[in-house]
């Protein structure tokens, strides 16, 4: 099992009232596999997100991640056993140095983890680049001069630069048309397919993950209410969480995957 997750909870508070964001929440991913987490806005998965990059810490609960004690990781461990475990935004402009270059994106992590020569990981962002399906040059173009889809792919390839064995993908693709999200799908389903690589897929659209996912688990109000097969959380929903996702997409196609 590649992760494991086991009773986690978070509470915030602001000022004198307590808001529960994780309530007692359990799963696991194996190798090689996608997890599509659906759930309503407020619903605990960007938090769970946060939760397993170490962005926010967690209150109780227990996280393993290739067979290590992931929140009891600190310091130079952690540092770098984070190569192992990437993470794809939304808004994947807030996530960049908007004055960066594409080819200083992607070089940060491989300086960083791989411990390559300069010369030698400009080799790798050009490989990165067609991997993903964008032209080497664009290696010298702004980060803000290239569209929304094209930012996205270069936001995979920033995340499987250091050849995670996970990708957390947190409503990846909800921001862009619909053409370009589903070339984008395929390329992830591709990268998965080459290299092995689990997805933790975070959507409120379910059309979305029943493209993608093995398995779906649904979130309401901080727990995960309901899992199992996609094809059987989508034809054959048992929570009212479920039914609702489901009745929001009244066009779903429920054929096999």
């Amino acid at each position: 099992m590649l992760l494991s997750v086991e009773n986690l909870t978070k509470r915030y508070l602001s000022g004198s009232r307590q808001t529960t964001a994780l309530d007692d929440v359990s799963f696991t991913l194996g190798k090689g596999e996608t997890l599509g987490l659906a759930g309503v806005s407020g619903s605990g998965k960007s938090t769970l997100a946060r939760v397993l990059l170490r962005l926010v810490p967690a209150d109780t609960g227990k996280v393993h991640f290739e067979g290590e004690d992931w929140l009891t990781l600190s310091g130079a461990s952690l540092r770098r056993r984070r190569a192992r475990m990437q993470m794809v935004f939304q808004d994947v402009l807030a996530a960049f140095n908007p004055r960066a270059t594409v080819g200083s994106v992607l070089d940060d992590p491989l300086r960083i983890h791989s411990g390559k020569r300069a010369r030698d990981r400009k080799q790798d962002v050009a490989t990165l680049l067609d991997r993903v399906g964008l032209p080497t040059g664009f290696a010298d173009r702004s980060i803000r001069e290239i569209s929304g889809g094209q930012r996205q792919r270069v936001a995979i390839a920033r995340a499987i630069a250091t050849r995670p064995s996970l990708i957390v993908l947190d409503e990846a693709v909800s921001a862009l048309d619909v053409s370009i999200r589903e070339t984008i799908l395929e390329l992830l389903v591709e990268l998965q397919q080459e290299r092995g690589i689990s997805y933790l897929f975070i959507s409120h659209d379910l059309a979305v993950l029943r493209a993608v996912s093995h398995r779906i688990a649904v979130m309401d109000a901080g727990r995960i209410v309901e899992t199992g097969a996609a094809s059987q959380i989508i034809d054959r929903p048992q929570s009212p969480a479920a039914r609702a996702l489901i009745a929001a997409v009244p066009r779903l196609v429920t054929d096999a995957r």
